[in-house]
């Protein structure tokens, strides 16, 4: 009886591996859903790449792309088209410069700034012989279109409602001679008077004058905010009649007081 030769007996390959195990089991066990799991991550990759080239890579590239392989026809005016439904981002506008005050602006700024409140006085770091900041003296934005013209109707309103301003001493005896001078004519609105010595802003508000009205010493007459000069000049205006008819033109009225008490009789 004879044997089977060794050539004739079956060939078995190399046994599987776990992962392989596993993966088939799982294949067997659950094939739709694994079959699911990867398409829906195809799909959300081929999203995520769709947006990325849209939103991101589109604009740096098209450039580069149009200038070495050329841009194709009607590419160009699709993507300008595309583009111009989202709202251009406009350029922030540039700051207006802080407008600069001429002498006669800021004499008007800093006397309506004292004339508003007793309390109101010029910082003392200020330098005297350079003009003033103006958002010191003035509560308005100076930076704004209208900053001119509220300047103007400060300059205009200050004059009107003090035609007649004194910078004095409190105990000097040419201020006590202008006060009597200006009290005789019984003014109406009465002078508005700063006894500029006795303020706590004396050391920086002095000079301060002296630049803006051109002269050396108090006191100092403002007729519709104009300054009127040494006293010399003001007692030869007095003696003349030219210093009262000065004082009419700004808006004053003589003997107005005693109009007043007159009326009320």
């Amino acid at each position: 009886m004879s044997r089977s030769s060794p050539s004739h007996l079956p060939s078995f390959g190399p046994p599987p591996s776990a992962s392989a195990i596993s993966a088939g089991l799982a294949d067997l066990l659950h094939p739709r859903k694994s079959r699911q799991r990867a398409t829906i991550l195809c799909l959300l990759s081929l999203v995520a790449v769709t947006a990325y080239v849209c939103l991101v890579s589109q604009p740096a590239l098209a450039p580069a792309l149009s200038s070495h392989h050329g841009t194709p026809a009607g590419a160009e005016d699709a993507w300008l088209k595309w583009a111009a439904r989202f709202p251009a981002a406009h350029p922030a506008p540039k700051p207006r410069p802080e407008i600069t005050l001429s002498p006669e602006e800021e004499l008007g700024a800093v006397t309506a700034f004292m004339a508003a409140l007793p309390q109101n006085i010029i910082p003392p770091g200020i330098d005297a012989t350079r003009p003033i900041d103006p958002q010191l003296v003035l509560d308005f934005d100076t930076r704004s279109q209208r900053a001119e013209a509220e300047v103007a109707e400060v300059v205009s309103d200050v004059w009107f409602r003090n035609p007649v301003v004194v910078f004095s001493k409190l105990y000097s005896p040419a201020s006590r001679e202008l006060k009597s001078t200006l009290d005789a004519m019984e003014l109406r609105p009465a002078p508005t008077v700063f006894d500029v010595d006795d303020r706590a802003d004396a050391d920086v508000l002095i000079p301060l004058l002296y630049r803006l009205t051109n002269t050396t010493e108090l006191p100092i007459l403002l007729i519709g905010g104009t300054p009127i000069g040494s006293m010399d000049a003001i007692r030869e205006l007095d003696a003349s009649g030219q210093l009262k008819a000065l004082v009419t033109r700004a808006g004053a009225v003589l003997d107005g007081s005693k109009r007043r008490r007159k009326g009320r009789r």
